[in-house]
């Protein structure tokens, strides 16, 4: 069973993740299959809330997880800029990813949204400049209307609560058959699952 990644379009550490995968596929001749849920859908089953919230109160904490990012994204050798815009409301981009994963354009959407989120960020929650932002990376502007389908929208639903049936309470995580691992530095317990034996 190829490994599972949930991913959601407004964690700095999803798109890390994102930029490493391929490397861990080529390594292990295996592909992940990326999908969409809503973060702030599995705060609200999980009664999780973002490290922002939950540490607001212990800077130290805070900063050492900004550390931690600086040094896997020197390790990678990512670019990576912070959002100015961040944290944006992801609700109609994890749409858009279930729209483009029904019309065939499921890759080059993760691509751009991704990019255009974390290389050179846009506000994306802004419904004129993410059209705008679909045109220019050639994807067509009809999955605007079509993320609003209801089938779009309930498939959304599906994916987030079927992330929290498998245990997974933030993004990014990776589910390798039963088993659950959390955040971008789990990869390398990840690839280490999918080759034993």
């Amino acid at each position: 069973m190829d490994p599972i990644f949930y991913f959601d379009f407004g964690s700095p550490n999803a798109f890390l993740a994102h930029r490493v995968i391929p490397q861990v596929e080529a390594r292990i001749g295996r592909r992940f299959v990326y999908r969409p849920v809503l973060l702030g859908g599995l705060f609200k089953l999980t009664g999780n809330r973002s490290p922002v919230e939950a540490f607001a109160d212990i800077p130290a904490k805070l900063a050492y997880d900004r550390l931690e990012m600086d040094r896997f994204i020197a390790r990678h050798g990512i670019v990576f800029r912070m959002n100015p815009f961040f944290p944006v409301n992801t609700l109609h981009l994890m749409r858009g990813a279930v729209a483009a994963e029904r019309d065939g354009v499921f890759d080059e959407y993760v691509e751009a949204i991704f990019h255009f989120m974390w290389e050179e960020p846009r506000k994306l929650d802004d419904p004129e400049i993410l059209r705008d932002t679909l045109v220019e990376a050639g994807l067509p502007e009809a999955l605007l209307a079509r993320s609003q389908h209801a089938e779009v929208k309930a498939q959304l639903i599906a994916n987030t609560q079927d992330a929290f049936d498998h245990g997974a309470f933030g993004i990014p995580s990776f589910l390798v058959g039963t088993e659950l691992y959390f955040g971008k530095d789990r990869l390398r317990d990840v690839e280490a699952e999918l080759t034993k034996g």
